[in-house]
């Protein structure tokens, strides 16, 4: 986990989640769906299962049953939600604020 600003773009922030992983295929929402990310993926010998967006001029190919499993993320973040401090951010501090995240996420896993 990596916690950044709000106006900050994930696309930004995608290299570098990925820096020490080799994964077999990276499942991404419309959001990451730039050439340059997609190239990265594909260097690293994985699949990038991200739908394209619709203002792409040609749109890619990706793997429809692979891009379902993306909901265990989607529900888990639905879960840790929950938790009254992460969904309303009561912390102000950035570390003060990711360890709650860390404590919900934890919590979340061991149920």
């Amino acid at each position: 986990m990596k916690l950044t600003p709000g106006q900050a773009s994930d696309i930004g922030q995608a290299e570098e989640l990925l820096a020490d992983h080799q994964p077999d295929a990276v499942i991404g929402d419309k959001g990451y769906d730039g050439d340059g990310f997609v190239a990265t993926v594909e260097a690293r010998g994985a699949a990038p299962v991200i739908p394209p967006k619709t203002n792409r001029l040609e749109p890619r190919e990706y793997d429809r049953h692979t891009y379902k499993e993306r909901n265990l993320v989607e529900r888990f973040w639905s879960k840790a939600k929950q938790f009254r401090r992460v969904a309303t951010r009561y912390e102000k501090k950035a570390a003060n604020f990711l360890a709650f995240v860390y404590v919900a996420a934890i919590t979340v896993m061991l149920k």
